[in-house]
Parts: structure tokens; sequence; C-alpha cells
């Protein structure tokens, strides 16, 4: 990111400066993290073909520039290069902030060119992680940060866990926008395409206030860039090959800033077949997938300005054919089997039942006007749909007829005020109105999993924040209205429709403060106590949840969970060399939510399967995300992180079900010196070590948690600096010892290993016309 502050030192007509050239472009390189100089890197001008390196403070000067416009690039040893569109019309003082430790980014939750400070901890990844692994979907990526585990259902489902929380409780915004659909289940991962997204925020902290009435664990921000006011046309073309499923993913992305409006148009084409465990295929689990996104800025006048937003998501997944049985004593026996049911010996694309069809929409509508430097209001619309659709195993040729069918229809309003007051005091505050009707199709033949239901939700929050000297601080409160109507059929013959109304009273606390003792050192606190009323999947759920492999069944009497929860982080920075960061965390929960697997086999129409019934219990979670950054010199880097999490059930004395395990993450990579067109060439090893989750009894599942793990990587990429633009080459290995274990958190471990060694080979071009 680049901050431009302009220094006119003295009045020449223009013209005198476009024949004389005597302009001067200074600045200084900085690492985004740390505020750190990062010295001696390159700044070239591309039109020109001319540059100049810093100095050992990062500063930098090129004189002799004429009027006109100029395409930067600024390098640096282990940095993505970072490029801005500069027009130049007098002298310019510029700051550069390279992104050189990106692990560090924990407080700082981005958005576009603007930094919002808060007390919350946060972790970020950058659009060069999101680029290099965006054959990945959006919970993979985030596994990543320190303190985030998977969910899974198999190799293409997933939802992220943070700090043991996960589904309903985590709250996913997609562009600024609540992503609708996670009411249904475990076994719907987010419908979006993180390539999309400029950078994935993770926010830690207690109560993330703005965003939405049901984070009680944390919030994920999925947020597309500013576009550039850059009028050339640029762009990038990816493409990543795996050899674990023979995957071909292919990204583009093109964005102009036109005489109308600045727009970005981002696609994605993914085609997958059958992954592979190191002694097998795993069966019907491949995936394709097509989405498109537009994103459009216009600036109508210097206060007030408009952000369009659309995207497509369209994604068809197997689902793993071993998991689904026909009978009692095959799932029994299929429990305990080193291979899968129906395994074939050969790779196939095909995708059979069971498999899931998902259509996701989002629109989104935002203007704001600046009523002066300090206040801006503004008002932002977001439409989504959802359409499901699942098929079966069925008899009597009906297995392309879908058995669930769900259309949901969800809106967004919210009206926004922030000011900033005497005294370095700042408020933000907002109008909310959330509404989602969720329908069944009929024609499946088959009782929907989920009824059909309206809920309408009217919220306001305000939050207040002071800066003084060291010390940073803020207070917010938010209170929502849920007001649930479903239509539900009851067990009987002829069905009977039963009409259910329900009203929540939701609200949240929280409070937070900052303090930096010196630039090396500073500590963060925050706290929050907040309500989440249950979804309707836990109020309702009756039936077969396909991606599970599981049936799933609701209560009725579910009460709202009660959380109280406290952060703690401490940032180190020692030598600009050794970067420590500690996060803790405490939190209690009353009348958790839970998903118990009972001790039956239930066998339906449909096959046979484990049953699992909501429940509620009071439960605490602690625990605590360590990461270490050591730079003995310049070209390498070691990297650890480390999380751990424990999940008791204080009614019953138990462990929480689906705690993540403690989990080591270490790498070390090497950057080599420029050469010539040659950048940013790298040799990165990593390594993984997950502990056995040995908190849980036997009586508590149907298997015990399995043994531990130990996973080996390594990377190496370069990239070649080419007159219209440049070109990245990248090759990474997964699981390369091919290693056969299961996680934990992958729900069906029941039956299947997780997939083994993984190589893929990644090509990037990005040009500017």
């Amino acid at each position: 990111m680049i901050r431009i502050t302009l220094a006119l030192l003295f009045f020449i007509p223009l013209s005198g400066l476009a024949q004389k050239c005597e302009l001067v472009l200074s600045g200084r390189v900085l690492d985004q993290g740390t505020d750190i100089a990062l010295p001696y890197a390159s700044v070239y001008l591309e039109e020109l073909g001319k540059g100049v390196t810093a100095d050992s403070a990062g500063v930098f000067q090129i004189p002799n520039l004429c009027v006109g416009d100029y395409h930067l690039e600024v390098g640096h040893i282990g940095c993505e290069p970072e490029h801005q569109f500069l027009s130049l019309t007098s002298d310019t003082s510029i700051i550069i902030f390279m992104h050189h430790h990106t692990e560090l980014l924990d407080e700082v939750v981005v958005h576009g060119s603007r930094e919002d400070n808060t007390s919350q901890a946060s972790s970020t990844i950058g659009k060069a992680s999101i680029t290099s692994e965006s054959n990945k979907n959006l919970s993979d990526l985030l596994e990543s940060i320190s303190g985030v585990s998977v969910l899974r259902n198999g190799s293409g489902i997933s939802k992220p866990v943070v700090h043991g929380l996960y589904g309903n409780r985590v709250a996913i915004l997609n562009n600024g926008i609540v992503q609708s659909g996670q009411q249904w289940g475990n076994d719907h991962a987010p419908e979006i395409d993180p390539f999309v997204a400029d950078h994935l925020s993770v926010v830690k902290g207690a109560s993330a206030l703005a965003y939405g009435g049901n984070a009680l664990g944390s919030v994920v921000l999925v947020e597309p860039g500013s576009i550039d006011e850059d009028p050339h046309l640029s762009g990038r073309v990816n493409y990543i090959f795996e050899s674990n499923g023979l995957g071909h993913t292919l990204n583009t992305q093109l964005e102009k800033n036109g005489r109308f409006a600045a727009w970005r148009l981002t696609g994605t084409l993914k085609l997958r077949g059958d992954t592979r465990t190191p002694d097998y295929f795993l069966t019907n689990t491949g995936k394709r997938e097509g989405n498109i996104a537009l994103q459009m800025q216009k600036k109508w006048s210097k206060k007030w300005q408009s952000d369009f937003y659309y995207s497509f998501f369209n994604t068809e997944i197997g689902v793993l054919r071993g998991s689904h049985i026909s009978n009692l004593t095959d799932l029994e026996l299929a429990f305990t089997r080193d291979e899968p049911y129906f395994t074939e010996d050969n790779f196939s694309y095909s995708i059979n039942a069971p498999r899931q069809f998902v259509q996701h929409h989002l629109l989104k509508l935002e203007s704001k006007y600046f009523v002066s430097e300090d206040q801006v209001i503004g008002l932002k619309y977001g439409g989504q749909l959802n359409d499901r659709k699942e098929y079966d195993i069925r008899r009597g040729g009906r297995t392309n007829i879908p058995s669930l069918s769900i259309n949901q229809y969800a809106h967004f309003l919210e009206g926004y005020y922030q000011r900033v007051l005497e005294n370095n005091w700042r408020i933000k505050s907002g109008l909310q109105f959330q509404l989602t009707d969720n329908a069944n199709e009929a024609g499946t033949g088959i009782l929907p999993l989920l009824p059909r239901y309206e809920s309408y939700t009217p919220s306001t929050y305000f939050i207040m924040q002071q800066e003084t000297g060291a010390w940073f601080w803020e207070w917010g409160a938010r209170y929502d209205f849920r007001f649930l109507e479903v239509r539900q059929f009851l067990d009987a013959d002829p069905p009977v429709v039963e009409k259910v109304q329900k009203e929540y009273h939701n609200y949240a606390f929280s409070f937070g403060l900052k303090y930096r003792l010196n630039p090396e050192l500073k500590f963060s606190l925050n706290t929050g106590y907040m309500l989440r009323a249950p979804e309707v999947n836990e109020l309702f759920s009756s039936g077969l949840h396909q991606g599970v492999s599981g049936i799933e069944e609701g209560q009725e009497n579910l009460q709202q969970e009660r959380s109280f929860k406290v952060v703690g982080t401490v940032d180190w920075f020692v030598q600009e060399k050794l970067f420590i960061q500690a996060l803790g965390y405490y939190q209690l929960v009353d009348d958790f939510i839970y998903l118990q697997p009972q001790d039956e086999f239930r066998l339906t129409i449909r096959g046979a399967f484990p049953v699992f019934i909501y429940e509620q219990t009071n439960a605490r979670l602690y625990g605590s995300d360590w990461q270490v950054t050591y730079t003995p010199v310049e070209q390498l880097k070691w990297l650890t992180k480390f999380a751990m999490v424990r999940g008791k059930d204080l009614e019953n004395n138990l462990g929480l079900l689906y705690t993540p395990a403690d989990n080591l993450f270490s790498s070390l990579r090497y950057t080599f010196d420029q050469k010539g067109k040659w950048q940013n060439s790298y040799l990165s090893i990593n390594g993984r070590y997950v502990w056995r989750q040995s908190r849980i009894s036997e009586e508590q599942d149907f298997l015990l948690p399995p043994d531990d793990y130990f996973l080996l990587g390594a990377s190496i990429g370069t990239t070649v600096q080419l007159s219209e633009g440049r070109l990245e080459f990248g090759l990474n290995v997964e699981n390369a010892l091919n290693t056969s274990y299961r996680d934990y958190l992958n729900r069906l471990r029941y039956f299947a290993d997780e997939p083994g060694i993984n190589i893929s080979l990644r090509l990037n071009y990005t040009f500017k016309s």
C-alpha cells in the first residue's frame, strides 16, 4: 500500500515543467507489519525503464522527471512487488508500505486502502498468498492462520474453526455482507471464491459488534481491494495444476479506471477428479466450479462515491461414495474397514450421486457521503440468492431427482454514521435490517431436512474509540431483535403443517484497550459479553444431512447461548530480527449448543446412517496462539506457529466435541538475491505436526479420535520481469512423505483416510497495457 503526500515547493507553469523535466519523486519504504524501514529496496519506473535503490534507511529519490503518468514498481527481498500508478504534476513524496511480515498483521483490520484501528486481534492473508493457493477453498486458505482449524466433510466441503468455535458462531462477511446459507449446517461450505479478495482477515476479538449478532466465535472478512486510479488496463492470469485429483484451476482478473467508473472483472474455473490416499482412490470426490464477479467504483463528486458488486458462485461436489451405506450391518463394518466400500481401482472425473449442486448470487450496492473531512454517512444494501440441490442414490430411476432442493433469499440493509470528534474521539453507529426467506422446492418425494421459514432481524450498534498517546481504547454495544416464523411438517398421515413463531432478544457489549510501551512492545486486551439465538438447523433439522453422511435432529426448545470472552495479546519486536506474538483467550458459554453423536444407527429408505442430535450444556474454552519469526539475515526467514485450545463440557465433566487438537507449524524460507530479470526466487520447506485429541472419551463418539500425524511440505518459486509485465513460476509439494492419516475434524474420518501426496505447479502472468 502506498500513501501519497503532495508537497508543492514552488509554482511553475505545467508547460515549463514538461519541457525542463525537473520534478523529484522521493519517499521511504517501510514494512507494513512493523513500520520498520526496508533497506536497499528497488524502486523502478516502468515508463522510463530506470530506477534507483533505497539507502539503508529505506529512503530513495528519483530526480529529473517530467509531468505525466508513471507506473511504479517497488521490490524487496522476501516481499511481493508493490505496484502503484502516479500522476505527477509537482514534486511528490510518498511512503511505501510492503508486506515483509504478513504474518504479523494482527491488530489492524484492513479495508481497501484504509486502516481501521481496533483493540481486537486479527490476522490477515494477502493477495499473493491467495493467488498462489487459489486452488484451495476459503476455509483451507484460512487454516494457515494460527488459531484457525478446519471442520471438513471430505475433501471438498469445509468450514473454518476459530478458537474451537465454528458454524453459525463464526460470521463470514463477503465484501461487507454476512454470507447467507450457513444456517443449513456444517456440510454447507461458504459459497465464496477467495480469488476475488485482496485479503482475508480473521478477527479474533471478543465481540465484532458491527459485523453481526451471531459472531460468538470470530469474524472472517473476505474483502476485495479498492480499484487503482490507473486509467490503463491491467490484469493477471493464474493457472494451477494438481497431481492429486489431476486438478486444474484457472483464474483471471482485469481492471481499469474508466471514464465513467473504475471496474474489476474476476473469473475462476476449477476441475478436479477423484483424490487419492496413499493406498486407494476416494471414489466420487471430484469437483467442478465456475465463478464470476464484477466490482465497480464511481466517484460522483469529491464528497459522494458509490460501489457496485455482483458475484456468482457455481459448484458441483461429489460426496465420498463409501460414506453412504445401504444396511446397518455394512455401516458398522464400514467404521472399521481399512478401505471404504465402493472404492474403484481407477481415477475418474465423474461426479455421481451422492452429490451436491450449489449456486449463489450476491448483489451489493453502497454509497458514502462525506459530510466533512471528519464525518461520513453511508447506505448499504446486500441481496443474496442461494440455490442448493442434493442428490442421493435412489431406486426406481430417481437418482437424478434431488432429495433436497432449497431456495433462500436474503436481504440486508444498513445505514451507518462515522465521525471523528475533538480530543481524537471516534464514533461508529449503524442501523441494520435482515430478512431471510427459506423455501423448499416441491417434487423431491422426501420430507425436507429443514422447514420453510422466514426470519426478520432489525439491529443497531454503537462503537466509541479514542487514541491518546500510547493508549487506545474502545467500547461498544449491539442489540438484535429476531423474529422467526417456521412452517414444519408433523409426522402424520397425511402430513400436517404446523406454524411455529419464535422471538429472541440478543445483545452484546465489548470493551478493549491497547497500549504501546515502546516501538518494540505493545499489549492489547479485549473482552465481551454476547447472546446468540439458536439457528434453524439447530432447532428444526430432521433427516439426512448428506455431506456429513449422518442423520441430524434439532430440538425446538433450545435456549439462547450466553457467552463471556476475554482475549489478550502481546507483540514483541526484538532488534528487527526476532518477532514474537502471543495471544491467549478464555471463554464461558452457557447453554452451549453442540451436535451429540447417539448410540444409534438408523435404517432409512436412503440407506443406513449414524444419528446426531443437537443438545445443550455449559461449556468452557481457553487456549493460546503463538507466532515466532526469526530473520538472522535478510534472505533467511524462520516462522513457527503453535495453537492449542481446551474445550470442556462442564455439566458432564467431559471434553467438548470437535475441539481442535494441538498443532504446530514451522517453515524455513530462503530468498535469493535478484539476478537481472529474475526476482524473488525462493526455496521453502515446512512441517506440520498435529497431536492426537486425547480429551474425548470412547462413549462420546462412534470412534475414538485418530492418532497424531506429521506432514512435510516444500515449495520453490521465482519471478521473471518482462517488458509488459511479470511471469511467476511456483512448485509446491504437500504431504511429501505420502503419509496415511485421519484428521479428527473431518466428519468422514469414520470411513476413509485423508488425501496423500499432492504436487502443484503454478504459473501467474501479471500485465499492464
